[in-house]
């Protein structure tokens, strides 16, 4: 479980985020949505530790994780699993190659052994035979999925994405909603999402929290935020929706392949 209180982080005396209560809890897909430039990414990012928070607390299963050490925080890291808008793979090394990252960071596994747990988790996100790929010879979706199979490498408690959809035709992204709903489920993980896609929203939103100008204006479920008399939320649902339409209206390119 995590627990977020009060959190604030400044820049240049001004609130990114300010004081933003939430609690994420195992098995659930906990989205975070709002405008370009809302927070969302400065609140992920504190949760992770890549920011610090000016004030309040980060709480991981009860143990606060702003306050512990660089090597304490570096334990529990090897607990939290990460897809980065645009994956973010090596364009270096190999599929496998890349899932084995965490692996070569945060264990002592045995050459063999990371082999063939990353061979697992391919194989876990639907990609068998792509091992000795490079990401310039996998579609959009598939580097998602390799994307996805390195996070969830070291069997996380927590599972941190960043914009999944990012790039992604409509159906490819519903494939990636429902595999990550499928292992935060099947691993009972903890998971946070940033995203701005209100199909995602309807499609796996246990839990949902708006954000706007750094403040939390909304949270509810999938099941409540079309009935919101929220106005911010309003707006935002229905300038999503249009970006929405507007990019399959008038995108160019083919979309990509799954």
């Amino acid at each position: 479980m995590i627990t977020v209180r009060h959190l604030t982080k400044y820049f240049d005396g001004r609130p990114a985020v300010k004081d933003i209560n939430a609690e994420y809890l195992p098995g659930q897909c906990s989205l975070v949505i709002g405008a370009s430039g809302s927070g969302k990414t400065v609140l992920l990012k504190s949760i992770v530790g890549l920011l610090e928070p000016d004030e309040g607390d980060v709480l991981l299963n009860g143990t606060a994780f702003n306050h512990l050490s660089h090597t304490e925080k570096k334990k529990i890291r090897s607990r939290m699993g990460m897809l980065f808008q645009g994956s973010a793979l090596f364009d270096f090394a190999t599929a496998l190659e890349n899932v084995m990252f965490p692996l070569d960071f945060f264990t002592d596994m045995s050459r063999s052994e990371k082999r063939s747990r990353a061979a697992f988790c391919l194989r876990r996100v639907g990609l068998e035979g792509v091992d000795r790929k490079y990401p310039s010879e996998l579609s959009g979706g598939m580097q998602k999925r390799v994307g996805i199979a390195r996070a969830i490498a070291l069997n996380p408690q927590y599972l941190f994405c960043d914009e999944p959809n990012s790039g992604l035709d409509p159906q490819t992204s519903l494939m990636i909603d429902r595999l990550i709903q499928e292992i935060t489920r099947e691993y009972n993980i903890t998971t946070i999402i940033n995203t701005h896609d209100m199909n995602s929203v309807m499609e796996i939103g246990d839990k949902v929290l708006f954000i706007h100008n750094g403040e939390k204006y909304w949270e509810g479920s999938k099941d409540t935020i079309l009935t919101s008399d929220n106005a911010k939320l309003e707006e935002f649902i229905f300038a999503s929706r249009m970006a929405r339409e507007l990019k399959l209206r008038y995108g160019s390119g083919s979309p990509s392949q799954d």
